[in-house]
């Protein structure tokens, strides 16, 4: 296959990646740096493999300008095995935190903390629909809160947080879906986590920041694998590391590197974002956004048209003309564009064009 013949994938996870890098990850498919073999098939602990992990670790702790008091860690499971591993290692016996229920994800935070610790909400958006995020002083910490988790950006609602909170206790975020689109306070944070299938790679992966002093405060016994000081240890490789996409991680960090960094990705971000909701707020009403709209996601935009056979008109002829994955949820419905780091603004632009001409012939 050609690159001409790549279509426009909007999908929501995983996501598009580089085409430079997914040609070096063809070109190296058989035969890596030398070895005789593919990366998939090498020894976590050999000298090949160990420099792609080692070196994937000092990009992302480069790019994401990590404090040397944070701890990167490379984890499998994806983010909803830290739904559960966050209190577990954060929270002592007695202790208490709080989550915003923006969504989703959010919720099933939410949900999967409090069969493990004792754990509240702090705000929920279900009267409205999940579709806003919560201003700092509308988020409840209880007295002797140890952390209130947040939910950066919700991937099937389409709403992010703007800016983050800063609150009287330090934060934990899933930051899944906008990871390394814009710069992170670290001073805000006492631990980030997210799957690196949205912006970073393919799915099977892990990223945590934690605070290193944070490691075993818990008190907890806690299964091997389940304790982050396992994992902080040993570089990440106490055990068979999800290898492949950490190899295609590296290569998507040292591409964003050299692109410009994470104050160009954030650039990026809002050229398409800005492009999308320019056609949605230009179109009268016919293409209408039903979230707030200082929440609005840069990386999930949902929209929806006069009605559902319109909607399943649109995604099709999308499709037919090489956009593709431009269905909503399920569980919401409408449209969603998902225009991740690795989304050319040509694609964004081809899109608009449709949107305008899909506009035209059906009003």
């Amino acid at each position: 296959m050609t690159t001409s013949a790549r279509v426009h994938n909007f999908c929501a996870g995983p996501c598009t990646l580089p085409v430079s890098v997914l040609e070096e990850v063809r070109d190296e498919l058989l035969d890596f740096d030398g070895t005789g073999m593919s990366i998939v098939e090498a020894s976590h602990r050999a000298d090949a493999y160990d420099a792609v992990h080692m070196g994937a670790l000092a990009d992302f702790r480069d790019l994401a300008a990590v404090p040397d008091d944070f701890t990167v860690l490379f984890l499998q499971g994806g983010a909803s095995l830290q739904f559960g591993q966050v209190p577990m290692n954060l929270l002592a016996d007695g202790e208490t935190a709080g989550y915003v229920d923006t969504g989703a994800w959010g919720g099933k935070a939410l949900s999967d903390a409090r069969l493990v610790a004792d754990v509240y909400e702090a705000w929920s958006g279900a009267d409205g629909d999940f579709t806003r995020m919560p201003g700092a002083d509308e988020i409840l910490v209880r007295d002797g809160s140890r952390f209130i988790h947040v939910t950066s950006n919700e991937t099937i609602g389409g709403i992010r947080l703007p800016d983050f909170p800063t609150l009287s206790v330090p934060l934990v975020a899933d930051m899944s879906s906008d990871f390394l689109s814009r710069p992170i306070d670290w001073d805000r944070f006492d631990l980030v986590y997210g799957g690196a299938q949205k912006n970073l790679g393919p799915a099977g992966l892990a990223i945590v920041v934690v605070r290193t002093s944070l490691l075993g405060r818990s008190g907890r016994d806690l299964v091997s694998y389940l304790d982050y000081r396992t994992h902080a240890s040993a570089d990440s490789m106490a055990n068979t590391p999800p290898m492949f996409p950490i190899y295609v991680m590296g290569k998507v960090l040292t591409w964003m590197k050299t692109s410009g960094g994470l104050g160009e990705f954030e650039r990026r971000s809002n050229e398409r974002a800005g492009l999308v909701y320019g056609a949605i707020d230009g179109s009268g009403g016919w293409y209408r956004s039903p979230v707030d709209e200082a929440s609005r996601s840069h990386m999930n935009i949902v929209f929806r048209l006069p009605d559902d056979d319109l909607e399943k008109r649109f995604v099709a002829e999308a499709a037919a003309a090489g956009m593709v994955n431009l269905k909503g949820h399920r569980s919401v419905g409408g449209i969603r564009a998902s225009v991740y780091n690795a989304m050319p603004v040509e694609s964004v632009e081809t899109l608009v064009d449709f949107m305008a001409d899909f506009r035209s012939t059906n009003s």
